[in-house]
């Protein structure tokens, strides 16, 4: 893992395609990125001590899914202080309900922004939690 400006971002999105697009346009403003297609793949980098500030994960994953991932994480208290942000195109209300009942901190529908535009959303939260 690489060290940078603006700290490390958690990427959990089985379409690589997608994951390296996310991925270089957060690299592009200082962020490193560790991208996992596995929920099983981003827990166990958070239980061997991965410290991201903010954690990005897709609903819909083989095996198991974002709400899985959302629901192991937060109780076992991984990934220290991060944002976790639902960052997927499932765009019901049912979905949404779900993610914030487990503590997801944004739900961002991937179809309804650019991915620069997520990149400002997530720095958004950041900022929050800085505050």
């Amino acid at each position: 893992m690489t060290e940078s400006k603006e700290g490390t971002i958690l990427l959990l999105d089985d379409d690589r395609f997608l994951a390296d697009m996310y991925s270089m346009k957060f690299i592009q403003r200082g962020f490193a990125v560790e991208a996992y297609d596995s929920v099983a793949s981003a827990l166990a980098a958070l239980r061997a001590g991965l410290k991201p500030r903010a954690i990005l994960f897709d609903i819909v994953m083989p095996d198991q899914n974002g709400f899985d991932f959302l629901r192991i994480a937060k109780s076992e208290k991984l990934g220290g202080n991060a944002v976790f942000i639902a960052l997927t195109n499932q765009s019901s209300d049912t979905d949404r309900a779900q993610a914030e009942g487990l503590g997801v901190d944004a739900y961002i529908i991937k179809a309804s922004l650019i991915p620069s535009e997520v990149v400002t959303t997530v720095m958004g939260e950041l900022g929050k939690r800085a505050k």
